[in-house]
């Protein structure tokens, strides 16, 4: 038998303290990085001051409503609870915070201009941000959507009343966001959408554009033809997508791959394309597979899914890189409930 091991005893002392315990230490972190890169600074500085001594100074604003959303609040009213946390508080340098009502008070003052204010501020952060990025940076660019219960929020073609934004991404920082009605169509004005984000970039970055269908416009393909850009979007299954697949040759269809060399039901090929307004054509890389449900109205064998590009990499991988775009779900999902 081997000897056993002697059992080391830690001597544990407990005693009772009257130190309030909080989830919201991370603020801290959140606080001190903020001071760092002088954003609070910034935020004075684009925004219109107090009109008396006794009021508050716009970071305070800023500051209350930036942590109540770090720290999971999603109304002004969540402003009480951080509001309780003296400690919290005390380790900030703070003694106060702004009641919900005043704050919303100083939003409505601020209205468009000072949403444009801020918008500037956030783009020096992102492209300070971004610096170290790699020579070429992927703009993903999708709307989400965002349930309300206002009465003047309009209905989604989900069916749900609330706003569906458009947001611009770049490795999970979003670098562009514009708020829009829930009725709005996503595919509305978004190359100025696009390119506003790319304002914030850092320049002499190349830029690789990802989005869904939304963005399958001769405008959008145009832009991102020339040189120093390139774009994966998902295509539109119109008519004459629907012709370009039913001319290709049958013997033409080898199996897809997923990115782990997994083998799938789906099979890959491409052709060259063109639309209206495109002033060259480009690669449309066609996935399809077993149509499971085929019926009386939809008679076609297979479904498809196609991925417009200009990318030079082989089919399957410009498919793999497209997908990524997916990741965009979590960073939605972070920004409205992380």
């Amino acid at each position: 038998m081997e000897p056993s091991l002697p059992q080391l005893i830690l001597p544990i002392k407990m005693e009772r303290s009257s130190e309030r315990l909080t989830s919201l230490g991370g603020l801290v972190v959140l606080e001190e990085r903020a001071r760092a890169v002088k954003l609070w600074e910034e935020v004075d500085g684009a925004l219109e001051g107090p009109k008396s001594g006794r009021g508050y100074e716009p970071h305070e604003f800023v500051q209350a409503l930036v942590w109540m959303l770090h720290a999971g609040g999603r109304r002004l009213e969540d402003l009480r609870e951080l509001r309780a946390e003296q400690e919290v508080l005390g380790e900030l340098g703070l003694q106060a915070v702004p009641d919900a009502g005043t704050v919303g008070d100083w939003l409505r003052r601020q209205g468009l201009a000072g949403a444009e204010a801020i918008q500037q501020v956030n783009r020096r952060l992102v492209e300070t941000c971004l610096q170290s990025e790699p020579e070429e940076v992927i703009l993903d660019v999708d709307a989400t959507e965002v349930e309300a219960e206002k009465q003047d929020a309009q209905w989604t073609y989900h069916h749900v009343q609330g706003y569906m934004p458009l947001l611009g991404y770049v490795n999970g920082v979003c670098v562009g966001h514009q708020f829009r009605e829930g009725n709005q169509s996503p595919s509305a004005g978004i190359l100025e959408f696009a390119q506003s984000c790319e304002a914030a970039l850092p320049a002499g970055k190349r830029i690789y554009f990802r989005s869904d269908s939304a963005a399958y416009q001769a405008a959008v393909i145009n832009h991102y033809s020339q040189p120093g850009r390139s774009f994966t979007i998902t295509a539109d299954l119109d008519a004459a997508v629907k012709r370009e697949i039913q001319n290709l040759p049958e013997v033409a269809w080898p199996p897809y791959r997923t990115q782990e060399g997994i083998a799938t039901d789906r099979e890959i090929v491409e052709t060259v394309h063109t639309m209206n307004g495109t002033e060259q054509a480009f690669r449309l890389i066609v996935l399809r597979w077993p149509n499971p449900q085929p019926n009386l109205f939809e008679a076609d064998r297979y479904c498809y899914h196609a991925v417009a590009a200009n990318r030079e990499e082989p089919a399957q991988e410009v498919v793999w890189k497209h997908n990524q775009r997916g990741e965009g779900e979590n960073w939605h999902k972070e920004l409205k409930g992380g």
